[in-house]
């Protein structure tokens, strides 16, 4: 299993050496700091995944690592524009991470890790004379993976619009996915009507929670 490391303001490289379970970076250099993990997330081609990751309640987000199963997964994250880079306004209580295959491998994914520290801990965004709006930031999803096919459908807030939207799976277990897994898992998505329909078939699934996530990218309507 490959790892790599996370600096924050940066953007991630290909995985580096490979890292024994417990040894990513996320906490590295914080004295006070909650290591999140998510599940193995699927990276299945070199279209792009996102996969959101969040801070507990008054924490926000100050490292970042991820395990990958394989080095031809390219990596990084989303981070806002502001000065200085710093954690509460480079991150915010949660992160964007953003993936691609780049390199054919079965079953590809990475498991992503925030750092989270106290939000007082931050920085601070001092006022200035013009207030620009701020780009829009996705609004997340989770939906769980049940055995057989099931539909959803998913729409942005009250007064706000869909311009587009993604999905990732992921998978709670301690080593990446087999071929035999990730392909146990489908998602057909669509978008229609201001929504975003998807279709989900899984087959029985033993010992391991399954999840899709749905990022809506929605707007102030007109």
């Amino acid at each position: 299993m490959k790892r790599v490391a996370i600096v924050l303001g940066a953007a991630l490289a290909a995985a580096v050496a490979a890292g024994s379970a417990g040894a990513t970076n996320e906490c590295r250099g914080l004295q006070v700091c909650v290591p999140v993990a998510g599940p193995w997330v699927l990276a299945p081609s070199a279209a792009e995944v996102q996969f959101q990751l969040g801070c507990p309640h008054r924490y926000i987000v100050a490292g970042l690592d991820a395990e990958l199963s394989t080095r031809g997964i390219d990596i990084g994250f989303r981070g806002a524009l502001g000065a200085p880079v710093n954690p509460g306004i480079t991150t915010s209580t949660s992160a964007v991470f953003v993936a691609r295959l780049v390199h054919r491998a079965n079953a590809a994914a990475f498991r992503p890790h925030i750092g989270c520290i106290p939000a007082s801990g931050g920085g601070e965004r001092y006022p200035t004379a013009f207030h620009p709006l701020p780009p829009a930031a996705p609004t997340m999803v989770e939906l769980p993976v049940l055995p057989g096919t099931h539909r959803f459908i998913e729409r942005c807030p009250e007064a706000k619009r869909l311009v587009s939207a993604t999905h990732a799976i992921g998978f709670y277990s301690d080593a990446p996915p087999t071929a035999a897994l990730a392909r146990s898992v489908t998602v057909a998505q669509t978008i229609r009507a201001a929504s975003v329909r998807l279709t989900v078939h899984a087959e029985l699934l033993e010992a391991v929670r399954a999840i899709v996530q749905v990022d809506l990218l929605c707007v102030a309507a007109a």
